[in-house]
């Protein structure tokens, strides 16, 4: 069988060295849309190394992204890519991410597998330390279809509603048609997100935009209007990945402020051409 849940859980924690500088962060910011317009002082702080800031979603890709490569090769887990779509992400800082990172260890396990019925989802945890202690913590759900049905359990699924009132803020944010092609430099090269023929083995009519770049071009959005633009505000970013994103289109980006508690915006991100169907659902930034 190809999901080994006991085995898989049981593995010893892998732990590797991550590295990364400058350049990276550049073109992780790239990749999720920043640099328009060029010359915009609040879009320099993303580009020009000189100040450069390091929005906290760049910790999905810091080091090449290895994490979820890792999960996916951990005794116990043989998958196709193919039926690999990501379900969702939290990300927990410890502190402002660093420009350049020396030094650092990043520790992943998984720490669940649940059965779907139709598909398996695999949570991968993740520790990421430097010289200076911890930085950030993450869990990453790995939606794999057809690997249901091994009578593992089923695991939460309760929903966060969104508030019955108008959103506090909206921004639109356009998905340029090499969005994919730019984002998967940072590391995440599997090729349902540039090949036609795997996208179209996969279900897909044409490749789809990374589930991770879509989670920080909202990132962005709420921290350049909501946070006035404060990367270092951002304490925990978590979301659930609903639907999928095709390059070429535009995500509308709603968000409630303190809802549903101090400190937190409830975002909703949708696709404008597809008549507001939701893409990323279930999501909270939590913020000081």
């Amino acid at each position: 069988m190809p999901i080994d849940a006991a085995k898989a859980t049981a593995a010893e924690p892998r732990t590797v060295p991550l590295s990364w500088d400058h350049k990276d962060v550049q073109l992780y910011h790239l990749g999720i849309g920043a640099g328009v317009p060029a010359t915009d002082p609040a879009e320099l702080r993303y580009t020009l190394e000189s100040g450069l800031h390091v929005l906290p979603s760049f910790a999905t890709v810091a080091g090449g992204g290895m994490a979820l490569a890792g999960g996916l090769s951990t005794p116990g887990i043989e998958v196709d890519l193919a039926r690999v779509l990501h379900g969702g992400h939290t990300i927990t800082l410890h502190r402002p991410l660093p420009v350049r990172g020396d030094s650092v260890t990043q520790t992943s396990r998984v720490a669940a597998v649940y059965d779907k019925g139709k598909a398996a989802v695999i949570v991968l945890r993740t520790d990421v330390d430097d010289a200076d202690g911890p930085l950030w913590s993450s869990d990453a759900q790995i939606y794999v279809r057809g690997e249901g049905g091994f009578g593992g359990e089923r695991g939460g699924g309760a929903r966060l509603e969104l508030p019955g009132r108008a959103p506090d803020l909206t921004v639109e944010r356009a998905v340029r048609e090499d969005q994919a092609l730019l984002y998967r430099l940072s590391g995440d090269w599997n090729p349902l997100h540039a090949d036609p023929e795997f996208a179209a083995r996969a279900g897909f009519h044409r490749p789809i935009l990374h589930g991770l770049c879509t989670y920080g071009m909202a990132l962005k959005a709420v921290v350049d209007t909501a946070l006035e633009g404060h990367v270092a505000r951002v304490r925990s970013y978590t979301t659930r990945f609903s639907g999928v994103v095709y390059p070429g289109e535009t995500l509308r980006v709603r968000m409630w402020r303190d809802a549903p508690g101090p400190g937190r915006i409830q975002v909703s991100v949708t696709v404008v051409e597809r008549d507001g169907v939701e893409v990323l659902s279930d999501t909270v930034v939590e913020h000081v």
